[in-house]
């Protein structure tokens, strides 16, 4: 890398100035609207609402300072890309309080804490997801494939994944997939989101399973994911996807339980051995 120049230094550096009081007047907001949360309880999943997507705007600097830093400085900032993978997991948080963390789950289990925002619309509710999953793929892109987080972001992955599946309104769903009915696009590429992030969560957490962990519990977490993807099938009447679905799950949870018992075994064995 050649050497920087004081000019390239002096621009940069009133740059990160400048975005940097953006940075400080969305944390007061942030700050302001959790005062709200504490002081009105009852709005609190809609005020949530606003704070994850207050975060998201709030990540998007962290992320454009980053690339500041590679366009003027040719250096990769990561402490920058790091402040917005942290905040694409508090955004997550926000979610998760608001529509619970339920994997493969029917409706009926997060029902009640769901409703609770039944008055926001569609179309809203597929913004706010659509702009979580633009900035973890921002966040994750320019770390790059060989980064040290690339096992982490399966998680922040499928945890998106979930709570963009219990963002649906799983109460209006059926009826909304009419034309006719206002919001039906966004409601159809929420959906198609949702559906392909589930089965991509169970994939990844296979694939975290395979390489990097040998840990039961992420094959484990890869079946609920596909568990989840095959009852939205279900529920949407797909059958050939939900019995693909299902044949995939039997498969991987043979798999599953034969690794199971070879780990079984050899830890019988080594017992033996020390007797």
């Amino acid at each position: 890398m050649g050497k920087i120049s004081n000019e390239a230094k002096r621009h940069y550096f009133e740059k990160v100035k400048e975005y940097k009081q953006v940075l400080d007047t969305i944390l007061k907001r942030e700050k302001y609207l959790l005062s709200l949360v504490e002081k009105d309880p009852a709005t609190a999943a809609y005020k949530k609402l606003s704070l994850a997507d207050e975060n998201l705007n709030l990540a998007s600097y962290y992320i454009l300072l980053n690339e500041i830093s590679m366009s003027l400085l040719s250096i990769k900032n990561e402490n920058y890309l790091n402040e917005a993978r942290k905040i694409c997991y508090k955004c997550i948080i926000y979610l998760e309080d608001v529509v619970t963390n339920f994997i493969d789950v029917p409706y009926s289990d997060y029902k009640e804490k769901a409703e609770e925002i039944a008055g926001v619309e569609d179309e809203k509710r597929y913004d706010l997801i659509k702009k979580l999953g633009f900035t973890i793929n921002a966040v994750e892109d320019g770390f790059g494939a060989n980064s040290k987080w690339k096992w982490s972001f399966v998680e922040l992955e499928a945890r998106f994944a979930t709570v963009a599946k219990n963002m649906l309104n799983m109460k209006t769903l059926i009826s909304g997939l009419d034309p006719r009915v206002p919001g039906y696009e966004a409601r159809l590429n929420h959906l198609a989101l949702v559906k392909e992030s589930l089965l991509k969560a169970g994939d990844r957490y296979r694939e975290k399973y395979e390489l990097s962990t040998l840990r039961l519990d992420d094959f484990k977490l890869a079946l609920s994911y596909l568990g989840a993807a095959r009852r939205l099938f279900a529920l949407l009447g797909e059958a050939e996807n939900a019995e693909t679905t299902k044949k995939k799950i039997e498969v991987w949870a043979q798999k599953m339980e034969a690794d199971d018992k070879k780990v079984g075994a050899k830890r019988s064995a080594a017992v033996h051995r020390e007797e």
